[in-house]
């Protein structure tokens, strides 16, 4: 059975991979085993950047080359999730997840599965259609890994599509609003599969709408960039070898140091990755206290929010590598979020 390994890199440039390159080059992975991606890189974040896009091509070209593999397929099973803005103190890097074959009879060490959802065209985003996608893609994704028990599902990472041209059937002529629903659909499938969300409850009326309802256990980004729903689920299975585990812990807001120290506190041991996400909380105000986030004519929110939410979580990990996405429709509390923190135990 697989042994999981991660991976935290470096990049001087969206479409630098010579690290990965080195780290092949040098035995310490196998581009065969590579499983998924999740990386920050140094763009706006909003629909026009292109840097996820451009990381991307180069990583599947990277790949192709190294396995004999066409990089149109590898593209069709391996997730790259980017999330674009490093703003502040975040450094752009990426986390590469591989799992190698190691027989551990017995034991319950961290897993992870990946699945595809079917293509998501824009009439679909923030609708029904997109929620049910997910949660089967959830669903598939545990199998894959042999994760039984949603109880045992660490993190539910998801890429989801953004509209890529207006199309008069969408919920939204925004498109900004359309990467939300997007963001907002996922979450709902994701907590529907894990049993967070009442399915009866996960709506569209809901979306965007009811933010009681959400998962502690979702991230999602949303772009361009991809055109279906993927989906890395990470949990505790039998059959993988044990030495590296997952913390979870939500924020209750953008200053919840407290909450950010948990996810930290439940993986104890050389850190790994860590990912956060957080959004401006939409009463405009943080323990009472107005912010201008919401209101800033010059800057977009979800740049204030990186930049804010980085240096609370870089300043516990100690390092600028920290993969901080905003937009946390219903995927924690509500001006909250939550981070996940993977360290190789002990």
């Amino acid at each position: 059975m697989p042994r999981l390994a991660i991976h935290r890199l470096s990049m001087a440039h969206p479409g630098d991979l010579s690290a990965l390159e080195a780290l092949i080059a040098a035995g310490g992975v196998q581009a065969r085993d590579i499983r998924a991606v999740i990386g920050k890189t140094e763009g706006n974040g909003g629909l026009n950047d292109f840097t996820r896009g451009y990381f991307t091509q180069t990583l599947m070209a990277l790949l192709a080359a190294r396995t004999g593999e066409a990089a149109g397929a590898l593209a069709t099973r391996i997730p790259c999730v980017l999330s674009g803005g490093t703003e502040g103190a975040l450094s752009p890097h990426y986390l590469v997840f591989s799992a190698s074959a190691e027989a551990a009879p017995g034991r319950r060490g961290l897993a992870i599965g990946t699945a595809f959802s079917p293509p998501t065209p824009a009439r679909e985003i923030g609708r029904v259609p997109q929620i049910t996608a997910v949660a089967d893609a959830v669903r598939m994704a545990m199998a894959q890994a042999g994760i039984a028990r949603p109880e045992d599902v660490a993190l539910v990472q998801v890429k989801a599509p953004a509209a890529q041209a207006p199309d008069p059937a969408a919920r939204s002529g925004d498109a900004k609003v359309l990467m939300a629903l997007s963001r907002a659909a996922a979450a709902f499938g994701v907590g529907v599969a894990l049993g967070d969300i009442p399915a009866g409850a996960a709506t569209e009326a809901a979306l965007l709408s009811d933010f009681s309802l959400y998962s502690n256990r979702a991230s999602i980004s949303s772009g361009v960039e991809v055109t279906c729903n993927e989906v890395l689920v990470f949990g505790r299975a039998p059959g993988w070898a044990e030495g590296i585990v997952a913390g979870v812990a939500p924020m209750i807001d953008l200053l919840d140091l407290a909450g950010v120290q948990a996810a930290f506190a439940k993986a104890p041991g050389e850190v790994l990755g860590v990912i956060a996400k957080g959004e401006p909380d939409r009463t405009g105000a943080i323990r009472g206290h107005r912010h201008t986030m919401l209101g800033d004519t010059d800057l977009d929110p979800q740049r204030h929010l990186r930049g804010a939410l980085g240096a609370v979580v870089a300043a516990v990990a100690g390092d600028g590598r920290v993969f901080v996405s905003g937009g946390a429709e219903h995927q924690g509390p509500p001006g909250g979020g939550l981070v996940c923190v993977f360290a190789r135990a002990g």
